[in-house]
């Protein structure tokens, strides 16, 4: 029989660690952002669902309207309704979901998963403050420029999709099951 595991080294430390070759790490750490894409993606399309909910439905009290982005945000989280608090919190997530992304792109080195990563970022915090705008004061435009904004991170994040590999599988049939 032989032994499939990787050698055990004793690293500075004087503890034995697993060596993973090189090129499977490589390999695992380019295909990082590739995953986080995906789920960013599915939280971005129900963040336009629920843009699109509040927009059409949902009246902004009086009390959140007329002043800044910052104290606008924290009224919609912490008060009604709840279709508005369930959107600023899916807002704040996004953008904690978006520095994860560039985070890994950063990480795996893959050039084009940090450009797109890096626009994906910049777009959602663009609406996050247009969001922000149009608790305040209820301006169409921030409205509109929510919901462009939001498609151009989808896009972005799409785009990650297809540019990052997917991770390679034991059988080294590159993540597919053809």
């Amino acid at each position: 029989m032989q032994n499939t595991e990787p050698p055990i080294t004793h690293g500075p430390a004087g503890r034995g660690t697993a060596q993973q070759p090189d090129t499977d790490r490589r390999a695992l750490r380019r295909a990082g952002p590739r995953g986080t894409s995906l789920g960013i993606c599915v939280m971005l399309i129900a963040q336009l669902i629920l843009g699109v909910g509040v927009n059409l439905y949902v009246h902004v009290p009086a009390a959140d309207q007329g002043h800044g982005p910052g104290t606008a945000l924290g009224r919609a989280l912490t008060s009604p309704p709840a279709t508005l608090a369930a959107h600023a919190a899916l807002g704040t997530l996004l953008l904690v979901a978006a520095v994860n992304v560039l985070a890994r792109a950063l990480r795996a080195r893959h050039k084009l998963a940090i450009a797109a990563s890096a626009t994906g970022l910049a777009a959602i915090g663009g609406a996050a403050v247009s969001g922000a705008s149009f608790v305040s004061d209820s301006r169409a435009g921030a409205s509109m420029a929510m919901a462009v904004l939001t498609g151009v991170a989808l896009l972005c994040y799409l785009g990650n999709l297809f540019a990052v590999p997917p991770r390679a599988t034991a059988a080294g049939q590159g993540g597919r099951d053809d």
